[in-house]
């Protein structure tokens, strides 16, 4: 089961639409999870309907529209693996501890809002992972996304992907 993974799209602020490559990702995807920060309601319409299946949560910019179709914590098991997804997680230091004892019945929990890509395990084994974002890549060197692989209960193959740097025209 091949999973994409996004956050704080933030459109259409940060960009005026997804990027290209993310977007090709899209049919190859069994389940696209993100994590928040979407800002308008055009992109949750997209990926809804162009993904297999959508596991989404609101964030902090997201407005009444966005948070009456998405909830704040959203779950999902696949494959044999226990996903939980949250846009916010708080500080960075202690994420691991925090985390696991927030979401002590999760194996893998996909969070975003820190623009910053994460790839950690907890003590108990829980996974951390925070895509980045594909749009505003704030003090990262690139504008980031994931994907993984499940496959007999193991979460395998997480790949965070580097997009290109978006061309600015000078007008």
């Amino acid at each position: 089961m091949r999973l994409l993974l996004m956050s704080d799209t933030h459109l259409p602020k940060r960009a005026k639409q997804l990027p290209a490559p993310l977007l090709a990702e899209l049919p190859h995807a069994d389940v696209v999870f993100h994590a928040g920060d979407w800002v308008d309601t055009a992109t949750l319409d997209l990926l809804e309907s162009r993904s297999a299946r959508l596991v989404a949560v609101h964030g902090n910019n997201d407005g009444p529209e966005l948070r009456a179709r998405l909830p704040e914590v959203a779950y999902a098991e696949l494959g044999g693996l226990r996903f939980a997804v949250v846009h916010e997680t708080g500080a960075a230091q202690g994420r691991e501890v925090r985390c696991a004892a927030r979401y002590p019945d999760a194996d893998v929990l996909v969070f975003g809002h820190s623009h910053i890509p994460w790839d950690t395990t907890a003590p108990g084994g829980l996974r951390l992972l925070n895509p980045g974002s594909p749009t505003d890549r704030r003090r990262q060197p690139h504008c980031t996304y994931m994907t993984a692989t499940v496959s007999d209960g193991r979460l395998t193959d997480v790949t965070l992907h580097r997009l290109p740097a978006r061309t600015v025209s000078a007008g």
